[in-house]
């Protein structure tokens, strides 16, 4: 690989000049690794980019994908129809809590956030309400990189570029707090009243403008921020309260991260829409979905029959091959219990990461389900600097892992073993400690 030439591709999310000095490439992956260029194992701490649930290199998703390029490779979604699709929505269904028999299917959870956004906005039209236009997100939120996704979402870098974005949104507070909530096992016990921020804004801006509110149940991309007890249920107290619609963003959550299907089953909080990706084919094709309520998508089907019912959609919506790779994840969910799997893992997991509590500079350890959080102190004026060097030392010693500033972000297929739960934490531990 050391002569090929880096210039042409731009890469997203990644300092160019920096990586290309000295590129770390991947060539394949099996099961819980991947080989790097010049062979070396690499274990993978984050499921890919938190989307790879079941691990690498599965023969039934390969084969399944293989199959359909062969018979069908693509086929247009307007206007028009192929079996699969169908298929793979119907079987879909079978895994969401009942209130969700409509899904419309997108090409990356950035899509499927618009996408959210968009159905939100037309639900309330549709109902005779066009006032309720308001969008709501939260600080330190993560909802993809469309202009909708980034003005609802909370990362400054990731708005800041990009002019005044969509207008009429607001933001509720983060819950993340150290002083209250460090090395927490699962949901802390402090937070829950910050949910009510959302009356404070829904008094400011009125009930009748606001369309929907959107967050995370799980925020991953910023640190893995974990809802204090109650939050959720409070947030869905107070849209059905107002009449506004919650969203919530499962691109992370989804399929088997918290031991659950979905973070709707796992805080028993019922959303009116939820968007997913990544796990959705495991990875394998580009793919997002959003699933909706009956209630909204029965809003849409008064009009004339021949009429279009919502004016949104994607080239790739319900792609053969996407929808195929699809069903084959299923299957292997299905197979390995990778769903349900978490209550096994769970407890395991959380014992292993926060036995790094007291290693120099960590100040907080969070985990739920399979995901974990660690926060290291920063050196002065060089945010990030320190987990950077920990992310490529890591690589350089077999580990994949993740990082977002100066925490430390881990999400593992669920079919990591407990062994390598202890070679993941013992490399961290090492790399960590000795790191200036």
């Amino acid at each position: 690989m050391q002569n090929q030439n880096l210039d042409a591709y731009w890469m997203p999310f990644t300092a160019n000049r920096q990586f290309k000095n000295n590129p770390r490439m991947l060539t394949r992956a099996e099961g819980m690794y991947y080989y790097s260029d010049s062979g070396a194992k690499i274990l993978d701490g984050t499921a890919g980019l938190w989307c790879c649930n079941a691990g690498h290199g599965y023969d039934e998703i390969t084969h399944a994908v293989t199959h359909q390029l062969s018979t069908l490779d693509y086929a247009p979604s307007f206007q028009l129809g192929h079996p699969i699709a169908f298929e793979f929505a119907d079987r879909l269904k079978q895994i969401t809590p009942p209130e969700f028999d409509h899904v419309f299917f997108t090409g990356s959870g950035s899509e499927s956030v618009d996408t959210a956004l968009k159905i939100a906005l037309a639900y309330h039209r549709a109902r005779g309400d066009a006032g309720r236009t308001r969008l709501i997100g939260r600080e330190r939120g993560y909802h993809g990189v469309g202009f909708g996704g980034i003005s609802v979402g909370g990362i400054v870098n990731n708005r800041r570029n990009f002019g005044s974005l969509l207008t009429g949104v607001d933001h509720l507070p983060h819950t993340h707090n150290l002083d209250k909530n460090a090395y927490s096992k699962g949901q802390p016990h402090w937070g829950g009243h910050l949910a009510d921020e959302l009356e404070s804004i829904v008094a400011l801006h009125g009930a009748e403008t606001i369309a929907a509110v959107i967050v995370e149940p799980v925020a991953g991309s910023t640190g893995v921020l974990i809802p204090p007890i109650g939050y959720l249920q409070r947030l869905r107290e107070i849209c059905t309260k107002h009449g506004i619609l919650l969203i919530f963003d499962e691109v992370i959550t989804g399929f088997g991260r918290l031991g659950t299907p979905f973070a709707v089953d796992y805080f028993g909080v019922t959303p009116d829409l939820f968007t997913t990706a990544k796990g959705l084919t495991n990875g394998v094709i580009p793919m997002g979905a959003v699933f909706v309520q009956n209630h909204i998508h029965d809003a849409f089907m008064g009009g004339p029959e021949e009429a279009i019912e919502l004016f949104h959609g994607y080239t790739y919506s319900g792609h053969p091959a996407a929808c195929a790779a699809g069903i084959a994840t299923l299957n292997v969910y299905e197979k390995h219990r990778l769903l349900h799997k978490g209550p096994e893992l769970e407890k395991t997991w959380e014992q292993h990461i926060h036995a790094l509590k007291g290693t120099k500079h960590i100040k907080d350890i969070r985990t739920i389900g399979l995901i974990a959080g660690i926060e290291l102190d920063s050196r002065d004026g060089k945010v990030g600097a320190r987990a950077y060097e920990v992310f490529v030392k890591c690589y350089e010693a077999g580990v994949l892992i993740r990082v977002t500033g100066d925490i430390i972000a881990l999400s593992p297929p669920l079919i990591i073993s407990e062994g390598e739960m202890k070679t993941l934490v013992d490399t961290l531990q090492d790399i960590i400690s000795s790191t200036p």
